[in-house]
């Protein structure tokens, strides 16, 4: 079984941070909020603080991680926040993750965020991951249904953790 990152850990990361474990994952999850770390805890996971728009802050987390899950498709913000979140923020997490153990990225292609900002985010992931021959999965099932949307995710860590190369 393989550790598991989840940046972004609301109420959809806590249903996968179940999922994981029940299959036997160990999960680390990410929040900026220091007084949810009970609530993430109970859910069986590992809590990080620390904060997507300071991508310095989450470096540590990625200690000893096989997949990454950035799941940040309904992550609020102004449009500004959320552009750079899907674009400049994304490409140095993207870059901070070469020189680690990760070997498989989810990221989570749907959600509240703006279409196009998503879209963006998109393309910069399938260039990076290519570029890295870094296995990655596009998480495109609708936040909105939250059962099918853990069930996707988990399957998404699967495919991420078994995939041969990079195309998925």
């Amino acid at each position: 079984m393989a550790r598991c990152l989840i940046i972004g850990c609301g109420c959809r990361g806590l249903a996968l941070t179940r999922a994981l474990r029940s299959a036997g994952h160990a999960v680390r999850a990410t929040t900026r909020d220091p007084g949810r770390r009970g609530e993430i805890e109970a859910a069986g996971a590992e809590v990080h603080v620390g904060d997507p728009d300071r991508v310095a802050t989450l470096a540590p987390a990625l200690d000893h991680v096989g997949v990454a899950c950035l799941l940040l498709g309904s992550a609020a913000g102004t449009e500004q926040q959320l552009t750079a979140l899907h674009s400049t923020r994304l490409d140095m997490l993207l870059e901070r993750m070469l020189d680690t153990t990760i070997r498989g990225i989810v990221y989570e292609a749907a959600g509240s965020v703006p279409a196009e900002i998503l879209n963006t985010g998109t393309e910069r992931v399938r260039w990076a991951c290519e570029r890295s021959l870094i296995p990655y999965v596009l998480l495109t099932a609708d936040p909105g249904d939250h059962t099918r949307w853990t069930a996707a995710a988990a399957e998404a860590v699967q495919r991420a953790l078994l995939a041969p190369d990079h195309r998925l």
